[in-house]
């Protein structure tokens, strides 16, 4: 009896355990099929520092931007979600990744427009930062050791801005790419978005601009969409870049926990800073998109401070050399052309024109003008009369032909000497001198035509015919431009080049308000390190500097007193002399004195500008005016100064102008009006002296 009471006991110990353990998986199973909800959104990152886990150069900025690289070379940076995100779930007999979307805006900014690299990533990660990870090529992601090891469990959407380092599958830059365990891309397709009709439409990662980037995955059916897009459109592409359906990759990479991040990298020659603007995050069972993130309600967009340059020194050595070969066989080739047409026709060149390029054949430019049609006359001049010319048809074949006849043929010689250099002059706010041609002994000059006219027109000519006054916006455009063509000669091309005769006659204006500053018949060329030791002193009256009447040397700074006086007279409206009573710049700096300066801008402008800027260009022109050349600034800091890039500084008690410039006449000199009649080309002299300039010889 107690035997049977025993078997009874032990039975029902049995049953309760089957039942315990029944009900343990039962609750483990509940567990795996359960998938946790992860939602955040950062628009900025200020305040969210906790939340963010950083490595490397990471950073987040005062202004809220996460930084995860700057710009120094061979550095890596990481950013993740500091939680971990449960991807994966149980639907009874498999295991799959759960859905999950995001959406973040970027900024990428190179070293220079032609010179960045190397990206970063979108990663899910098994572990919150990237300890091992390589910079370059590695994308702060992984290494060459563990570069395609099934162990990594990395997923990694690329956003790469550098054709394939060592990898011939990465086949070209600026692309997007999608990474299992590797940095070779499954998955890969140059930068584009579609717009609403269904075109594609290309753009640059590395543009400095907001861009938009938004990866949805759905767990159900195992599809990965990406679209990247600039965050400036307002609406979502039509179709997404990548759209891959069944991606089995993803459930081998996916641990029971992941985190969510972003990977950025630079290499040795190439780099760039790599910033998000704001980032959001959704994943679960119950999934719904990530939030949008409107630009508006973002930190501003880093400053995009990618120096412009065109290539990389390497490239740009090899282009200059292969141009230089062929230049110099194109030359051989057009010499021997030239001479043997020459030999054909009976004319013969001289051995100083063979070295000087770009002639033009007497009998084009003949056609071209009519024959030197009086109907086709635009200006004359003390030197030469101006026609307009068409090589063809097209308006954009329009030329303006000055013919100039010299005194002696070694004033020839002399001016086409130095227009070969001058001819070399290449600049948008340049007059373009296209080419020459000698036909006995008249000598003519081949220009762009330029429809507009002068500034001297604009300003004085055209208000009394018709009414039109030049708008504030105008005049401010053609004084920016004017100064960036007189930098270019000053400091950027290969010589130094002193105009010694800036005034609004001598500068055009084409059909966009730019202006065209020409005229460089006084002009002188020196080599660098060297000084001025011209001893002539040439100019116009109001326009030269004091420093000129003393010593007869011109010098960059001549030239910047000049603009200063041309930078009041486009403000002002006024010119900058009369027959001796009033100066401009005296005029101007006693209004400063008075502590209102605006009465002196265009009174024909009523109340149509801007009073900062107005102060800011009157105060860049007196400080251009000052007595002694060194207080005055160089060309590049007066277009910092118009530009608003740098403050414009006091101006001392010894301005001095009014002390050395207030005298009734000009002894020793040759005055001849600056009323000259204007044209629509430069007026060029082949002498030493335009009919609108003075000329005295030194010793």
């Amino acid at each position: 009896m107690g035997t049977g009471r025993a078997m009874v006991l032990l039975l029902l110990l049995f049953m309760l355990f089957l039942v315990l353990d029944v009900s343990v998986v039962g609750a483990q199973k509940t567990t795996n099929t359960t998938t946790t909800t992860t939602e955040f959104t950062f628009r900025g990152f200020t305040g969210n520092e906790s939340s963010i886990r950083l490595a490397g150069a990471a950073m987040i900025k005062p202004d809220g931007l996460l930084r995860i690289t700057d710009r120094t070379q061979t550095v890596t940076g990481t950013a993740f979600y500091n939680k971990p995100v449960r991807l994966l779930e149980n639907n009874g007999n498999s295991t799959r990744v759960a859905s999950f979307s995001t959406s973040f805006v970027f900024v990428i900014i190179p070293t220079s427009s032609s010179n960045g690299g190397f990206g970063f990533t979108f990663t899910l990660s098994p572990t919150p930062d990237r300890p091992e990870a390589d910079a370059a090529q590695y994308l702060g992601l992984l290494n060459e050791d563990n570069d395609g090891n099934l162990t990594n469990h990395v997923f990694a959407v690329e956003f790469d801005t550098v054709q394939g380092f060592g990898d011939v599958s990465d086949r070209s830059g600026n692309h997007i790419g999608l990474n299992f365990n590797s940095l070779t891309s499954d998955v890969q397709e140059p930068v584009v978005y579609y717009d609403e009709s269904g075109r594609k439409e290309d753009f640059l990662l590395q543009s400095g601009d907001p861009i938009q980037a938004l990866l949805d995955y759905d767990g159900p059916t195992q599809t990965l969409n990406f679209t990247v897009y600039p965050a400036r459109l307002k609406s979502r592409p039509v179709r997404p870049l990548i759209s891959q359906q069944h991606v089995p990759k993803l459930v081998e990479i996916v641990q029971e926990e992941m985190y969510v991040g972003f990977t950025a990298a630079t290499g040795i020659d190439q780099s760039s800073a790599h910033y998000v603007m704001g980032w959001s995050f959704s994943s679960g069972v119950n999934l719904s998109l990530a939030k949008p993130l409107n630009l508006s309600e973002l930190p501003p967009p880093p400053p995009n401070t990618a120096k412009k340059t065109g290539y990389d020194s390497g490239v740009l050595a090899l282009i200059v050399a292969l141009s230089g070969v062929t230049l110099i066989l194109l030359a051989l080739l057009f010499f021997f052309l030239m001479y043997k047409k020459r030999l054909q026709q009976g004319d013969i060149l001289e051995d100083w024109e063979i070295n000087h390029p770009h002639r033009r054949r007497y009998k084009d430019l003949y056609a071209a003008t009519d024959g030197f049609n009086k109907n086709r006359i635009i200006g004359t001049g003390g030197f030469g009369t101006v026609f307009r010319g068409s090589l063809s048809s097209s308006p954009s074949d329009q030329i303006a032909v000055k013919k100039i006849t010299p005194n002696s043929m070694q004033g020839v010689r002399e001016f086409v000497a130095e227009i070969e250099s001058l001819g070399r002059l290449r600049h948008k706010n340049l007059v373009n001198l296209q080419g020459w041609c000698k036909h006995k002994n008249d000598l003519l000059l081949i220009y762009d035509y330029i429809p507009n006219g002068s500034l001297d027109s604009l300003l004085y000519s055209r208000p009394r015919q018709s009414g039109a006054v030049l708008s504030w916006n105008a005049r401010l455009q053609i004084a920016k431009g004017i100064a960036s063509g007189l930098l270019y000669l000053h400091e950027e091309w290969e010589k130094i080049v002193i105009h010694r005769d800036v005034k609004p006659s001598n500068v055009l204006i084409d059909d966009d308000m730019n202006p065209r500053l020409g005229d460089f018949g006084l002009a002188r060329l020196y080599e660098r390190e060297t000084l001025s030791h011209t001893t002539v002193v040439v100019g116009t009256i109001g326009y030269m500097a004091p420093e000129l009447t003393r010593n007869g040397k011109s010098s960059t700074a001549s030239d910047v007193f000049a603009f200063g006086v041309l930078l009041l007279e486009i403000v002002s409206g006024r010119r900058p002399t009369d027959s001796g009573t009033f100066f401009l710049a005296d005029w101007v700096m006693e209004l400063r004195e008075t502590g209102d300066i605006l009465p002196a801008v265009d009174p024909r402008l009523g109340s149509g500008y801007e009073a900062g800027e107005a102060k800011v260009a009157l105060s860049v022109g007196l400080l251009c005016c000052h007595q002694r050349p060194a207080s005055r600034p160089s060309m590049r800091r007066v277009l910092k100064y118009l530009n608003g890039e740098e403050d414009v500084p006091e101006i001392g008690d010894h301005w001095g102008y009014s002390d050395s410039s207030k005298r009734s006449k000009v002894e020793g000199y040759n005055v001849s009006s600056d009323k000259a009649n204007s044209s629509s080309v430069a007026s060029f002299s082949v002498t030493r002296v335009s009919s609108s300039s003075v000329i005295m010889s030194g010793r």
